[in-house]
């Protein structure tokens, strides 16, 4: 299966690709907002599945670790790199200014959810703490929910939640 974004909303549509030959043109409409599009089966602009995406942006290895989404609903999975400082973590939405956003159809996460700032204590070691944005539903680390200002420390293996999407903290490999 293959998926092409809306041009206009951002909405995938999802089809499948073996049905169609390399340089084929097809027409789309979106069912958000009734764009019509077209795309030529072998051309740059579709996107590649997002399970090859992972494999080529992230294989477990960034410098300063990544996260792990699983949208409960659809069982969706994505890995997202962290950057030194603050990560803002949200849903996606074109021209939204969060660092790190998950590709969600979740309601109940925020565009500006959480936040997890990567910093390294005096050894040179990976240390990450967790903040609601605030949120409307909250963020919640073991079942407890984060008060306005509290802040978490979290580890590698981490689980915690944002709306219905669970996100598991995944620390660099040591080498």
């Amino acid at each position: 299966m293959k998926r092409v974004r809306c041009p206009k909303c951002d909405h995938f549509i999802i089809f499948d690709e073996k049905k169609y030959h390399e340089g084929q043109s097809l027409i789309f409409q979106c069912e958000e907002c009734g764009k019509q599009f077209g795309i030529k089966i072998g051309v740059s602009k579709l996107r590649r599945p997002q399970k090859e995406e992972n494999k080529l942006e992230n294989n477990g290895d960034t410098p300063f670790g990544s996260i792990l989404v699983i949208e409960n609903v659809f069982h969706f999975k994505q890995i997202l790199p962290l950057n030194l400082g603050d990560n803002s973590i949200g849903r996606y939405m074109k021209g939204s200014k969060t660092t790190v956003p998950i590709e969600t159809v979740d309601p109940s996460v925020d565009m500006l959810h959480c936040f997890i700032n990567v910093s390294k204590d005096n050894k040179g070691n990976l240390k990450y703490i967790l903040r609601d944005g605030p949120s409307y539903t909250g963020t919640f680390v073991d079942n407890t929910i984060l008060g306005p200002r509290e802040k978490r420390v979290i580890t590698d293996g981490t689980l915690f939640t944002i709306g219905a999407t669970s996100i598991i903290l995944q620390a660099p490999k040591d080498k």
